[in-house]
């Protein structure tokens, strides 16, 4: 099982959409940017087939260092969530 590299997903978006690495490059920066500013806002972005990408709140919580083990509060944070669609599920399970 291998990992993908942003390199590796530009050189995969130009061989399939037939366009320039550099293009390949600025559409994939370009949804980056675009998912990333509407979830700064809020908003969740969602790609039927593929998923949803949304916020959530994460409450604060106790947690514990696991070097030491001491007790130490963990912040409350607003953070990214994908839920993958039935298509891209069904996909990934065969």
């Amino acid at each position: 099982m291998g990992k993908v590299t942003k390199a590796d997903l530009i050189s995969q978006v130009a061989e399939q959409a037939d366009i320039s690495k550099a293009a390949a490059a600025k559409a994939i920066d370009a949804f980056t940017s675009s998912v990333s500013d509407a979830l700064t806002k809020g908003d969740s972005v969602s790609l039927v087939g593929f998923g949803t990408f949304s916020v959530s709140q994460r409450a604060a919580r106790d947690g514990r260092n696991p070097q030491t083990g001491e007790t130490m509060k963990i912040p409350a944070s607003t953070v990214a969530k994908f839920k993958p669609g039935k298509t891209l599920k069904d996909s990934v399970n065969g």
